[in-house]
């Protein structure tokens, strides 16, 4: 009996183009015992039609093992494949494992099964296994991810795959079109170390999605990125009619995703009975080709069945009547792929039952052997949150600034904003790392190149000019506009950095930065960890943040990185000053993590803090706070814009009245340099937490929590807090100000503090 890794490598074998050959156009068709040419089924040979068969009825009766397990509460969750099998059969064999890229979703097991996943890893899923190779134990069953077959880390919010799948494809193009990208340097001391890429020039990106998730915003970015960008994506629709128990007619307008995607320009499309493995194999050659071509996406709208419940835990009874659950009964690709072998003499009853026993007996093999495997060791759990081959808060990133050279005349050269900073620490990390894009809304010079060639415009280089020049030096691959989607760049961002790339894509605004909320918090976050280390995406998010501008107003002026410290796997970065902001965000491009960078609006082009740029391979450790105003009567513990402000307030109170303020700037939110506060707590015994966030649940409240929780023998006064009240920031200047925490407000404060 052939097995299903065995069934791999000859799929393998044939190569992409053979197998996507049709009768007409395979000149090499195999021959029958009397020399004779062999039929073949859309380019299918009698032998793979049995061994789809094999695949189809193996995943079904994994179904069937799964929901018996659940029932007898030896696994804990199960999520059926059935009425799927035979459009994933036909993916299997028109895609190539280990060579195209996969986004499947929890249907898709047939077509894991197809590209080389053995039934008993399913079943380590299931039970929740330390040997588990999709996670470890951290996902539920039908959750895949198999790095050596480019099968990449499942999800469960519907959709959320797809940008990602996008992203993937324009990676691979990228590498194709810029092969040295994928070299690691020789002494290259970052996260390219432990990213080992490989491409084919004519890789596919294949993601699949239910009818009900068509409804999904992200779906309809996707598309348009994709056409737009006419890349290498088979997105494949296994409408089965129902998203739960909400039917199609109710989810998509007209009742046909289909009709509703045909104005999508670069596409080609298919609609096909996805029961029929032979009629599905067919329309995937053809997308297959048509993207292995680099004419553009491809749409496969596939008709499935849905035998069973949604999950064991629906009951589909209560919504769909026994008539219409018996009419899809005869379209089950099981029995139909059964009925064709015999139909077409490819294999008699016999051959069909002996066939079925052997999976039977192999699935009990499985199932015996996951149900003794052992589980995950609870120790285990905070394993691989975040890289654990780059700590970016170890001394390996911790250098010297360069001091430059004082001219003959003299004059010391001019200090930089920090935006000037970014922008040369973005220019120097391009020119060291080809593996670097950026893209975001309005971050290149000009998508009209030719204007920019015949010098007819300057360029912009985003809102606040950071990346002004970066596309005219290294070219619209690497520097270039994104649709107003803010999903879409991070989603994409994250299957660029899957795939081996290191995107540092800017969100114009933080108070925009929602839509990419799920893509962050649900992806981008947690993929290394869900993935057991699998796969990792080192994004860098650059976002423009805070008020104190005078007209903000309301959607222009927030703060709230509390949301996002509170995302396990992301790193967040909040300089206040121009050579913090270039040694921080060069760590954040060489880290291997994702990175949110935060850039206050208002300190881009502040006097305070310049500085002279502190050269290419200058960089800060995160989780390092700085002492920027040393003292021994009260400790501020701040960051961002109110660190300015709040040395106005401590050299104005030592003025005064004496007090001599230690003022932190925390520079890092997460990971915090604890070690720091809790030196200067011990020896100040007062702290003040001050933040430009509003009051309740900011970020600062967690410093003074845990100040009141682990230093409180150390305490002669109660931890107090300064921060912007608890409404949004207004539009008048007037009301801004009694908003946001002022010098005034934090004077007050700190004088009140040292006299308790």
């Amino acid at each position: 009996m052939e097995t299903y890794r065995g069934w791999l490598e000859s799929n393998e074998a044939r190569g992409p183009k053979n197998r996507m050959a049709t009768t007409k156009t395979d000149p090499k068709l195999p021959l029958t015992a009397n020399g004779k040419k062999a039929k073949l089924y859309e380019g299918l040979t009698r032998e793979q039609l049995i061994q789809a068969y094999r695949v189809i009825y193996t995943s079904r009766r994994i179904d069937d093992r799964e929901i018996l397990l659940k029932r007898q509460q030896k696994i804990y969750f199960q999520m059926s494949g059935a009425g799927h099998e035979g459009i994933g059969v036909a993916a299997g064999v028109a895609l190539k494992a280990g060579y195209d890229w996969f986004y499947p979703y929890y249907r898709d097991r047939a077509l894991c099964l197809a590209l080389g996943v053995q039934p008993y890893d399913m079943f380590l899923q299931g039970v929740g296994a330390a040997d588990d190779p999709s996670s470890g134990g951290r996902q539920m069953p039908s959750h895949w991810s198999y790095p050596a077959l480019n099968i990449v880390t499942q999800s469960s919010p519907t959709g959320s795959q797809i940008l990602q799948a996008v992203g993937c494809a324009e990676g691979g193009r990228y590498l194709a079109r810029h092969p040295k990208a994928a070299e690691i340097p020789a002494g290259a001391a970052d996260y390219r170390q432990f990213k080992n890429v490989s491409f084919q020039g004519d890789e596919v990106t294949y993601v699949s999605l239910g009818d009900g998730t068509s409804s999904e915003g992200e779906f309809w970015e996707a598309m348009n990125a994709a056409a737009l960008g006419k890349l290498p994506v088979i997105f494949c629709v296994e409408d089965n009619g129902y998203a739960i128990s909400v039917p199609v007619e109710v989810q998509t307008a007209g009742g046909s995703i289909s009709r509703l995607v045909s104005g999508f320009p670069n596409f080609h499309f298919e609609e096909v009975d996805g029961t029929d493995p032979v009629a599905s194999y067919a329309a995937f050659s053809r997308a297959t080709r048509y993207c292995r071509e680099g004419h553009g996406p491809a749409f496969v709208h596939a008709h499935v069945i849905r035998p069973y419940s949604h999950s064991l835990s629906d009951d589909e009874r209560l919504y769909r009547p026994d008539a219409e659950r018996e009419r899809d009964a005869q379209r089950d690709p099981v029995t139909r792929t059964q009925m064709f072998l015999l139909r077409e003499g490819i294999l008699d009853e016999k051959g069909i039952n002996q066939l079925e026993k052997e999976v039977e007996a192999e699935l009990q093999i499985a199932v015996d052997r996951a149900l003794e495997a052992l589980p995950p060791a609870p120790e285990s759990i905070l394993k691989f949150v975040y890289s654990p081959d780059v700590d970016p808060a170890s001394s390996a990133f911790d250098t010297q600034p360069v001091v430059p050279d004082v001219p003959a005349d003299g004059k010391k050269p001019a200090a930089k904003t920090m935006a000037d900073l970014i922008t040369a620490t973005l220019r120097d990390e391009m020119k060291r790392d080809e593996r670097i894009v950026i893209f975001g809304e309005d971050v290149a010079d000009c998508s009209r190149e030719e204007y920019l060639k015949r010098k007819l415009v300057k360029g912009k280089g985003g809102v606040f000019k950071l990346t002004f020049g970066l596309q005219n030096e290294f070219g619209p691959d690497r520097v270039f506009n994104a649709p107003l989607a803010e999903a879409a760049i991070v989603g994409r961002a994250t299957g660029m950095a899957t795939r081996g790339l290191k995107p540092v894509v800017e969100i114009q605004f933080f108070d925009y930065i929602w839509p990419a909320m799920m893509q962050i918090r649900d992806e981008l976050s947690v993929i290394r960890w869900r993935s057991n280390n699998g796969f990792s995406c080192p994004v860098v998010i650059r976002v423009a943040i805070g008020g104190y501008l005078t007209g903000g107003a309301i959607y222009h002026s927030q703060c709230g990185e509390s949301v996002f410290t509170h995302i396990p796997g992301l790193r967040v970065v909040f300089p206040s000053n121009s050579q913090d902001a270039a040694g921080l965000l060069r760590t954040a491009i060489r880290c291997d993590d994702p990175v949110l960078f935060l850039e206050h609006k208002r300190l881009y082009r502040e006097s305070f803090g310049r500085a002279a740029y502190p050269g290419p391979d200058y960089m800060i450790p995160f989780g390092k706070a700085k002492i920027v105003h040393p003292g021994t009567d009260l400790t501020v513990i701040t960051y961002g814009a109110v660190v300015p402000r709040a040395l106005q307030a401590a050299q104005k109170l030592e003025r005064e009245q004496g007090v001599k303020v230690e003022l932190i700037d925390l520079r890092c939110l997460n990971p915090f340099d604890w070690d720091t506060i809790a030196e200067s707590v011990s020896k100040t015994n007062r702290a003040l937490v001050a933040y430009e966030d509003t009051l309740s649940w900011g970020y600062g409240a967690e410093i003074a929590a845990r100040i009141a929780d682990q230093l409180f023998d150390k305490l002669d006064a109660p931890v107090r807090r300064v921060a912007a009240k608890d409404v949004f920031v207004a539009y008048q200047p007037i009301l801004e100000d009694a908003i946001l925490p002022q010098p005034n407000d934090l004077f007050l404060a700190m004088k009140e503090l040292s006299e308790y």
